[in-house]
């Protein structure tokens, strides 16, 4: 797999209110692990649409990676242009700097919010845009990426299109390992 989607919930989803919150440590620390083994086996592109949360956390984490993987490219493809218009400005500034490292940035749609049908495009753009997907989600605990993973799902049903999930109890073993070996 040369080219993978990354997505997941967005902060409040997950309770997260701030940047210094402990679980996106955690959440970080699994994207990393799950990235870097994809790298060794050959993930040159990661894509991903800049929303707040999960997708962000990824490109800090691919950011990370391409110090030791220089090969690794990272991909914003946007639903619409100014997608950041109504986000605070911690948000944005986060949000700016990871547009300004990126390896390519584009919008899909391009021009500004009209209507839902726009994540509905991003969706179906993302997924066929790549080779597989990876999604920060539990189907337990119902989010955004709901969408995502059904439009991923259609796509398996045809052909072969890994879905990756990194759940809650991967999360949680996360913070089990990191209790357990600071004993």
């Amino acid at each position: 797999m040369k080219v993978l989607t990354v997505t997941g919930y967005k902060p409040f989803e997950l309770g997260i209110f701030n940047e210094k919150h402990q679980g996106i440590t955690y959440i970080k620390k699994a994207l990393y692990k799950k990235l870097q083994e994809l790298v060794e086996d050959g993930l040159e592109w990661v894509l991903i649409s800049g929303q707040l949360g999960v997708e962000i956390w990824t490109a800090e984490v691919v950011f990370d990676l391409q110090l030791d993987y220089p090969e690794l490219q990272l991909a914003v493809l946007t639903p619409f242009l100014e997608q950041e218009e109504k986000w605070n400005e911690v948000n944005k500034e986060l949000y700016e700097f990871v547009l300004s490292q990126a390896d390519y940035v584009d919008s899909i749609t391009k021009k500004k919010y009209e209507s839902p049908a726009q994540f509905r495009l991003k969706n179906q753009f993302l997924v066929e845009k790549s080779e597989g997907i990876c999604l920060v989600y539990d189907e337990e605990h119902e989010g955004s990426p709901k969408y995502m993973l059904e439009t991923a799902k259609k796509r398996a049903e045809r052909e072969e299109y890994p879905i990756i999930m990194v759940t809650s109890h991967d999360l949680q073993d996360i913070v089990d390992e990191e209790k357990f070996s600071s004993f």
